[in-house]
């Protein structure tokens, strides 16, 4: 596994924002890429000033789309079996895709973008939802809103720790919940400040 991580430093360091983008499009398709490593990653270097913050964070929501669409399209035209019979080629089990049914089934189409804020489901959730065949215009939409605060949260979080970055790495999906839960009260702080600034006197 240490070795699978290296490769991914490397293949980054040499192609930039393709790696990123390609990175996050293999992660969002279902398949066993840590999208902690790639932008924790990402991060480090734009701490280093090697990368810029705003480029890397497009490609990054660019490629969340792009694998997601993906796995969108092997859901609809696919469906169960289809992920059933393969789905264990690229490590997807039947416990993942019963996990993010259980969260679509709950959610429905919003769960598009609350799963992108959760580790393990966002990568799973875009299968359902082609099975389900919702509407791909609004999946489409929820994907690149659920993608833009992670993406964002997980390169400022590399960023932040600089040298330390390979803390988000050690942490795995630990550190996903703690972004996300930093996001999610960064959220509730500015809706709550918007609102009695706009509250009558």
């Amino acid at each position: 596994m240490e070795q699978f991580f290296h490769i991914i430093i490397d293949y980054i360091t040499v192609s930039g924002y393709t790696a990123i983008m390609i990175g996050m499009a293999l992660e969002s398709a279902c398949l066993p890429v840590p999208s902690e490593l790639i932008f924790g990653f990402a991060g480090y270097l734009v701490y280093l000033g090697r990368m810029d913050f705003a480029t890397a964070a497009i490609a990054g929501v660019a490629g969340g789309l792009i694998g997601s669409m993906a796995a969108y399209l092997i859901g609809y035209y696919g469906g169960h079996p289809f992920v059933e019979k393969y789905g264990r080629y690229v490590l997807l089990s039947k416990r993942h895709m019963n996990m993010a049914q259980k969260w679509f089934d709950r959610y429905g189409l919003k769960a598009t973008f609350y799963s992108r804020l959760l580790p393990v489901v966002r990568t799973f959730i875009s299968l359902p939802a082609g099975v389900a065949k919702v509407n791909f215009v609004k999946f489409v939409l929820y994907i690149i809103l659920g993608s833009i605060p992670w993406t964002i949260g997980l390169i400022y979080a590399g960023m932040l720790l600089g040298e330390n970055w390979q803390t988000i790495n050690v942490l795995g999906h630990k550190a996903s919940l703690v972004v996300a839960g930093g996001l999610v009260i960064i959220t509730i702080y500015y809706l709550r400040k918007n609102r009695t600034q706009t509250s009558p006197r």
